[in-house]
């Protein structure tokens, strides 16, 4: 799932238990960082366990499934299986795949004389479960040993335990009020932490529509950047009617021998890659009180999905690419984003972003970083607009076609003159387009 993906979501089972599986062929679907991945099998044999449900989160190196690689189904009735610790399917740190392992680590329950199968053992393990809080389980298999789910009952009636505790906790006596008095605007607040979060009323008409896990994951990488930076914004208008006009006499030319749409994104990538390799500054991260500047351009373009998410895939050492190569990147990663057939590692690794609001109709916008990056560049619509142009015979009024460029950044460690001195450069790089410029 690549080397920064800590965990994922489990979205779907492809199989059930009792189905015999193939060499390569999926088991189950899994989620991160809004892409969805299949999970094909290294092993053939029969599906006897599923670990997870659909919605829960696996954390890199956990068991999701047991895979009986010799083929004998067992009956989907019995509950006990113990499959051998070499056929535990589990997530890897690099790629999410269904691996046979022969080495799997667990506990050393030498000190009990009490038998433990290793699939007790590894969940044991994984809970942080002792030796002598399992040796106190009531065990309901064979001459009285602990099975599956025996360990997980134990497991739930601990976390039940824990939430009765909670529940237990004498209400306030404000929140009593609120309960038997009519509530007001002011006291119609639910605190959370230091802040306090407004409490939705809910009338008879009202549709509540369930958030997409996608949309869940937008909303907290929102929060968690907003309360992560300090956020200013700089806008510059741009007159860009020679790139107007350069693609408009070249954009089918382009089609015809290059097999690919031109549009304006790589244009404007280019002119932001070029800024980005002027102000190197731009292209860092910030890992606590250290600045990391970062060796490769790697931008992110925000891309509209059919669903009304968004979704950043990366454009790697994008000044290190040509207008045609740009082009067929671009639009490569456009396809596959709303086909969703992005792979996890074409979202990671981006040093700043790009997001098209003019798309939509804006003029601009103030987008929120996407961190740990330090700078984000909104493009606003291309309109065609009177403008005083001046000339050697004095100032004209004249039809141009120019937008809004609005560069959102991080004030902790890029200050306005930086900021600005940006946002000016891909400015300045695109209003010195060349009309004369070959493909």
């Amino acid at each position: 799932m690549g080397e920064s993906v800590a965990e994922a979501t489990l979205t779907t089972w492809l199989k059930e238990v009792g189905d015999t599986i193939e060499l390569d062929e999926p088991v189950f679907e899994i989620a991160t960082d809004k892409v969805d991945s299949e999970v094909p099998s290294e092993v053939e044999g029969v599906l006897v366990e599923k670990m997870f449900k659909v919605d829960d989160v696996i954390k890199v190196g956990q068991t999701v499934a047991v895979i009986d690689i010799k083929g004998d189904a067992p009956s989907v009735q019995n509950t006990d299986v113990e499959a051998p610790e070499e056929t535990i399917a589990v997530i890897e740190d690099t790629v999410a795949i269904a691996k046979e392992t022969t080495t799997t680590a667990v506990h050393d329950y030498s000190e009990t004389e009490r038998f433990y199968s290793p699939l007790v053992k590894n969940i044991a393990k994984q809970e942080g479960i002792s030796v002598a809080t399992l040796d106190t389980i009531q065990g309901s298999g064979a001459s009285g040993r602990v099975t599956k789910n025996d360990i997980l009952a134990f497991i739930a009636d601990g976390k039940n335990a824990v939430i009765n505790k909670v529940e237990e906790k004498p209400v306030s006596p404000a929140i009593e009020k609120n309960e038997k008095e009519p509530v007001t605007s002011a006291q119609n607040t639910i605190s959370s932490g230091s802040h306090q979060v407004s409490r939705v009323q809910v009338s008879g008409g009202d549709e509540v529509i369930e958030m997409t896990r996608m949309g869940k994951l937008i909303a907290k990488h929102m929060i968690d950047s907003v309360s992560t930076s300090a956020h200013v914004q700089s806008f510059i208008e741009v007159d860009v009617t020679n790139v107007v006009n350069w693609r408009s006499k070249t954009k089918d030319t382009f089609e015809k021998t290059e097999g690919e749409k031109l549009t304006f994104t790589p244009i404007f990538i280019e002119a932001i890659a070029k800024a980005l390799k002027k102000y190197p500054m731009m292209n860092i991260s910030v890992d606590g009180d250290k600045v990391i500047k970062k060796k490769n351009i790697n931008i992110g373009m925000a891309a509209a999905l059919p669903d009304g998410n968004l979704i950043v895939p990366v454009i790697k050492n994008a000044d290190q690419l040509n207008l045609v190569g740009m082009a067929k990147v671009v639009n490569d990663l456009a396809n596959r984003s709303r086909e969703n057939k992005l792979k996890p590692d074409e979202i990671q690794d981006g040093t700043y972003t790009v997001t098209n609001v003019g798309t939509f109709g804006s003029v601009f916008g103030t987008p929120i970083i996407n961190q740990p990056q330090v700078g984000i560049l909104a493009l606003g619509a291309i309109r065609k607009i009177p403008s005083v142009i001046e000339t050697e015979e004095g100032d004209v009024i004249a039809i141009r076609s120019k937008m809004y460029i609005s560069h959102s950044y991080d004030h902790r460690v890029v200050n306005g003159a930086l900021g600005s001195m940006f946002a000016k450069a891909v400015a300045d790089y695109l209003e010195a387009w060349d009309l004369n410029r070959e493909i």
